[in-house]
């Protein structure tokens, strides 16, 4: 068999991780800060970086929690609001690994469209104000969606706001992707439009040091704030500090612009060579190209099965995941492709390789 393209994974290939970077990182953590580096510390996390997120989101620092990642600080902040039969709004498709954690809590999930500039903001109106659906929570993935790609709106994050104030519900802005942008203006979060407290916002610094740190956090009310900190202590007692202090060091070492960069023109040029491998071998395909993070959602012509043209794939020795695994129903003719952790090179074979998984169960070329 050919040597396996992966599709599937949405992390940064090794060669665009600035590893002297993180070695630099490492050493000045051990040297600077032995104590507070290798000690249990507290559950809000390294004391030094909670303060420099808290100065990047302009908040102080008691609205601020450290956690192993950010799908732990999504964990905690369901664990806190989200009971058995509570509403939760969703985006339609939305990030896999989201929806298993809301089933595990027996959420009543409740997913809007999606659309390429984000949630359909009329429809959760529809939800919320005609079928009278009161959600505590709403989960949103403001920039380059996963799995879609797509960045919400300025006009809709105002719109979510004022939705999220009148109805009383948390807006949850999942935000991992925001640093990696690489065509058009950023956009303000909703956390910084925030006048009623209403926003819990969540980062990560996998997408833009290094996946392996695994180093999130969640910036919210600080009342809010305080009730995580104390399941976090239930939990764990403290997050991991090594890591913590590393990317302290990393961050504040003038490093993380040049390194954001690397990643961004890398995954321009990967985005591109993907757009162009789709046109040329699956021009039946559908899809919008994004304008920063890891992912493209593409739709296939409606009778063609996703599942089998995964198993098809596999025998070439192409990964990808399927639609249907972001979504409660539908999506049998969608898949996701993430295109970080591939080279150009691989991306061109692979998509050539797709093209004869796709014919070879009937899709047109």
């Amino acid at each position: 068999m050919a040597d396996t393209i992966s599709f599937a994974r949405g992390a940064p290939s090794l060669d665009i991780v600035d590893v002297e970077g993180l070695r630099e990182a490492a050493r000045l953590a051990f040297d600077d800060d032995p104590a507070g580096t290798t000690a249990y510390g507290t559950s809000v996390g390294y004391v030094p970086l909670r303060a420099w997120i808290a100065e990047q989101h302009g908040v102080d620092v008691d609205q601020v929690l450290v956690t192993n990642g950010s799908m732990q600080a999504d964990a905690f902040l369901f664990q806190l609001l989200v009971a058995a039969g509570d509403a939760v709004v969703v985006e339609s498709p939305t990030y896999d690994r989201t929806l298993l954690n809301l089933r595990n809590r027996c959420a009543d999930i409740r997913m809007v469209p999606l659309e390429t500039d984000g949630i359909d903001v009329d429809g959760l109106e529809v939800l919320l104000r005609d079928d009278g659906v009161r959600p505590t929570l709403a989960h949103i993935i403001p920039n380059f969606q996963n799995p879609a790609g797509y960045t919400l709106s300025a006009p809709k994050r105002q719109k979510l706001l004022a939705l999220a104030q009148e109805f009383n519900f948390t807006l949850f802005e999942d935000d991992p992707y925001v640093a990696i942008r690489f065509e058009g203006e950023g956009l303000p979060t909703m956390l910084s439009q925030d006048p009623a407290g209403q926003v819990v916002y969540a980062s990560s610094f996998s997408k833009t040091v290094c996946p392996g740190i695994r180093v999130g956090y969640l910036v919210g009310p600080a009342a809010v704030i305080k009730q995580i900190q104390g399941i976090a202590t239930n939990t764990y007692i403290s997050p991991n500090m090594v890591a913590q202090s590393i990317v302290n060091q990393f961050v504040r070492s003038g490093r993380m612009a040049s390194a954001i960069e690397t990643v961004k023109n890398a995954l321009r040029e990967r985005r591109d060579t993907l757009v162009a491998a789709l046109e040329r071998e699956l021009p039946e395909a559908t899809f919008s190209p994004p304008s920063g993070g890891y992912f493209m959602w593409v739709e296939l012509p409606e009778e063609v099965s996703v599942a089998e043209l995964e198993a098809a794939a596999a025998e070439r020795g192409v990964i990808f995941v399927k639609g249907t695994d972001f979504l409660l129903e539908g999506g049998e003719n969608t898949l996701r492709l993430a295109y970080s952790g591939v080279t150009p090179a691989q991306i061109d074979e692979g998509i050539t390789r797709l093209a004869e998984a796709a014919r070879s169960i009937g899709v047109a070329a």
